[in-house]
């Protein structure tokens, strides 16, 4: 029995559906009327959550450009002339100082994200300190720096990382549309490492890369029926970057946004679901609708990344407009 396989029998716990969902019932979800799917998703997020409060996150990027993967939607491949300036991973008291900022603006999260394939060596051994530090200040702690071996989970474990990002993007019948380098096995095997040592998992998707709908329905019934399905799950709109393969994908349309959201909140009731990237190119009633249909975590800051993102300053003001409170510690 491979490690793959041995996380798919693993007896569920509190953060897994009560009965396998199957693509069928997904989708049946996905393709109710609207009013009908937001008032089931937005009855379940009131019996799991506060319905006016939202968690914020702060994410940068500790490590930028030159990375060996072909992600077709990524600005920091190393095969796309995006004109991305490549960076070094930053220094510890670098990384530090920007959760120090991403504290006073009101994150309880510090996400760090690095272009790797996966972690090698002393890169490895800085962001173990960068974790410990960021630990230090009251922050929840969260890295993305592609695939783990076995025993880097368990060291980042050890250093206090509590949630570990790697999204599986789509479905696995369309991932080799997206990517070819990594295969969706590779993230399978990842998110089964950092779950058997105890870190939180962070793990979503992309709409708007060409998808259909019955793709969404398939990533998130692979989301949902995980042995334990993750803690936070990030919902991105695609953000279309020149120089990628998929700069001029057709936009999907809003609706259908906001109803991938609410079927990530009814199949994975528990979770923090996380209106991610793209943020900076809706518009405030599409995320207005987005809470309500269950999202209730946001990234904060004026960057994503290398993209941008809306500002604290204009989420402050959205907040105050519909009644929403920051999630505190």
């Amino acid at each position: 029995m491979t490690d793959t396989e041995s996380a798919t029998t693993r007896p569920r716990t509190a953060m897994s559906a009560a009965a396998p969902w199957d693509e069928d019932q997904v989708l049946a979800l996905l393709e109710l009327p609207f009013n009908d799917l937001m008032f089931k998703a937005h009855t379940t997020h009131r019996q799991q959550f506060d319905a006016n409060e939202v968690q914020l996150s702060t994410l940068i990027s500790i490590k930028t450009g030159a990375c060996p993967e072909d992600c077709a939607y990524c600005p920091q491949s190393a095969h796309y002339q995006t004109g991305l300036k490549a960076d070094r991973l930053m220094a510890v008291d670098d990384i530090l100082a920007a959760a120090r900022v991403a504290k006073h603006n009101g994150a309880t999260r510090f996400c760090m994200g690095a272009a790797w394939r996966t972690p090698k060596g002393d890169d490895l051994e800085t962001v173990i300190e960068a974790i410990k530090r960021v630990k230090s200040l009251g922050l929840e702690t969260c890295a993305t720096l592609g695939m783990l071996t076995a025993d880097q989970a368990r060291r980042l474990q050890a250093a206090g990382l509590d949630y570990y990002n790697h999204n599986l993007d789509t479905s696995a019948a369309f991932y080799g549309e997206i990517i070819s380098t990594r295969s969706y096995d590779d993230r399978l095997q990842t998110l089964h490492f950092v779950r058997e040592c105890g870190i939180h998992v962070c793990c979503g998707g992309i709409i708007g890369m060409g998808e259909s709908r019955a793709d969404r329905a398939a990533l998130i019934t692979t989301l949902a029926n995980l042995p334990s399905y993750p803690e936070s799950v990030p919902i991105n709109m695609l953000v279309q970057i020149p120089g990628t393969p998929l700069h001029g994908a057709e936009k999907p349309d809003a609706f259908e946004f906001v109803r991938t959201i609410a079927v990530a909140r009814i199949t994975m009731p528990k979770a923090y679901v996380r209106l991610s990237a793209g943020r900076d190119e809706m518009n405030d009633e599409l995320q207005a609708w987005c809470f309500f249909a269950g999202a209730n975590s946001i990234f904060s800051g004026d960057k994503l990344l290398t993209t941008g993102n809306a500002t604290a300053a204009h989420d402050q003001s959205l907040f105050e407009r519909l009644g929403i409170r920051p999630l505190t510690m």
